[in-house]
């Protein structure tokens, strides 16, 4: 089945304010802090949409409470995938597809970023391979997207403040519109 732009808006609203897993946010707060730090990084609406879309997994599945803590890794980076592939292309789907692996790739390339992550990132890190090894951060890097990728991880992972001031979601459905397929 594939998503609408009111489809995705419609599962906003009625899911978006489950609390983020292990964090202080919702979930429609977390998306709209990552589509609100890409806009001010200057991102093209394609990878804004990635920022706002790239957890829309979570409010996809049936998982009660916190996946990591019952040591579940709920694939949420492919989950929404199908439902997102008619109406987006791989401008917005990569950055989606990849933000976990950026994860691993940040832990094996940036000093100190490991040990930066909140405590349920870094229960999902293990979960979702941990750590790359130097073989698979260079695969990683030279695949098409990695770099958006790794732009919209560091989104992900900053947008986690309680009581953040962003535009509402309508203000980014003008993005998701933009960045849809003709």
């Amino acid at each position: 089945m594939s998503l609408s732009i009111s489809d995705i808006i419609g599962l906003f609203e009625t899911k978006g304010h489950a609390q983020y897993d292990g964090e202080p946010v919702t979930q429609l707060e977390h998306a709209l802090q990552s589509a609100h730090l890409a806009e001010q990084e200057g991102a093209d609406s394609a990878l804004i949409a990635a920022a706002l879309l790239h957890d829309l997994g979570h409010l996809l599945h049936n998982f009660d409470g916190t996946p990591t803590q019952k040591g579940l890794d709920d694939l949420h980076q492919y989950l929404c995938l199908p439902f997102l592939r008619a109406l987006f292309g791989p401008a917005t789907l990569e950055p989606i597809r990849l933000h976990v692996d950026a994860k691993r790739f940040l832990c094996a390339r940036v000093p100190g970023y490991l040990e930066a992550l909140s405590p349920d990132s870094k229960r999902s890190l293990q979960l979702q391979g941990g750590v790359f090894d130097e073989a698979q951060a260079k695969a990683f890097e030279a695949l098409p997207y990695a770099l958006d990728a790794v732009r919209l991880r560091q989104w992900d992972d900053t947008a986690k403040l309680a009581d953040a001031q962003t535009p509402d979601l309508a203000y980014y459905a003008r993005h998701l519109a933009i960045a849809a397929k003709p």
